[in-house]
């Protein structure tokens, strides 16, 4: 265990999702705990240096989505891999961020006797997605990052197996986000000009090259400038106009206000943000992943400038940017929202793990 003069160590295992969800709810924890806990990861998703950048320890496992492995010889794979870094660290807590917590995991955290496990799941998945054949009762903690609109809950007290619902989790807090003036001037983008934002997700799962290259015929014929965000986990290039800026910067959300609109995903961490910087926004939900962004799309566009539409045809894609101009035009006045639900989590965890180190 720790020394008492020493900061409790935390080991962060996020899986690699569709986008950098898990990921950057991870970052936001540890982003909270600075001063107050030494975070260190083990992330599944490839792009570490990304946690690196922020300022925190970390070692990359493939991921079982791009492993030749059978599932149970990855799962034997990630048990020793992760052993090692438990009987070298030794936290005192160890988070998995993810929808299906892996055998290696629970098992790796069974062998070296770690103390506390939580769970952060992130909710609103499909009606059609599979059990999951890991008890909530198994965790010491289990986190849900809550929509856009929620607030704390308890959901269940006792232990283990305490449920909390946060408000929604965002990876960098208010005041840390840029001004337009200054992301523009970070970002080379002239003062006065009119810019696009196009951050439509990694394209792993969702080939997102016809909505892109339609959508920027669209904002182009409007006289925007378009921006195409790359993601820092993705594995394909989309094919763009040589006319297209391009950006790769992470947290995106730290340059957002730099641009009069953006064209997004809806994904978790894309909403949240969304609603945080206060950007018109058109949301192209992706139905091939398994959260609900049809319906996590329709929650954010109650408390943020957004328009929602698939954007699969011309006709979509042109009423979609009529809608975000008339938005642009006439901006109506939008309601408070609690965006705290890092800090949230954050209290939640350090309250455990001042518990166990009491005993």
């Amino acid at each position: 265990m720790y020394k008492r003069q020493e900061l409790p160590r935390i080991l962060f295992f996020n899986i690699n999702g569709s986008g950098t969800g898990p990921l950057s709810r991870c970052l936001a924890y540890a982003h909270r705990m600075r001063g107050r806990a030494r975070p260190v990861f083990l992330s599944l998703a490839s792009a570490i240096e990304t946690i690196h950048d922020m300022g925190f320890e970390a070692d990359y496992f493939v991921s079982e989505f791009w492993s030749r492995s059978h599932i149970n010889a990855w799962n034997r794979e990630l048990a020793i891999r992760m052993g090692l870094m438990l009987e070298e660290l030794r936290p005192v807590v160890a988070v998995f961020d993810g929808s299906w917590p892996f055998a290696g995991f629970m098992h790796a955290c069974d062998q070296f006797d770690i103390p506390v496990r939580i769970w952060s799941d992130r909710g609103l998945y499909k009606e059609e997605m599979e059990p999951v054949p890991v008890m909530e009762s198994e965790f010491d903690l289990v986190i849900e990052p809550g929509e856009v609109g929620s607030d704390f809950i308890v959901e269940r007290a006792r232990r283990p197996g305490r449920k909390v619902t946060t408000p929604p989790v965002t990876l960098l807090r208010c005041d840390e986000l840029l001004s337009r003036a200054d992301a523009r001037e970070q970002l080379g983008l002239e003062p006065d000009g009119r810019y696009a934002l196009f951050s439509l997700g990694p394209g792993n799962l969702k080939d997102v090259s016809a909505v892109a290259l339609g959508l920027h015929e669209e904002m182009r014929a409007r006289g925007f400038t378009v921006v195409f965000a790359h993601a820092p986990i993705s594995v394909r290039d989309v094919p763009l106009p040589d006319e297209v800026l391009t950006i790769s910067v992470y947290p995106l959300v730290r340059y957002l206000r730099a641009f009069d609109v953006l064209a997004s995903a809806a994904g978790y961490n894309a909403c949240c943000e969304i609603v945080q910087a206060g950007v018109p926004s058109l949301l192209v939900p992706n139905t091939q992943v398994a959260d609900d962004q049809v319906l996590r799309a329709d929650l954010t566009a109650r408390y943020a400038p957004v328009v929602v539409s698939p954007c699969n045809t011309p006709a979509e894609r042109r009423e979609a940017v009529s809608q975000l101009l008339e938005i642009i035009a006439a901006p109506e006045p939008l309601p408070a929202i609690n965006l705290d639900g890092a800090d949230r989590a954050v209290d939640e965890i350090l309250a455990i793990v001042t518990q166990k180190h009491a005993r």
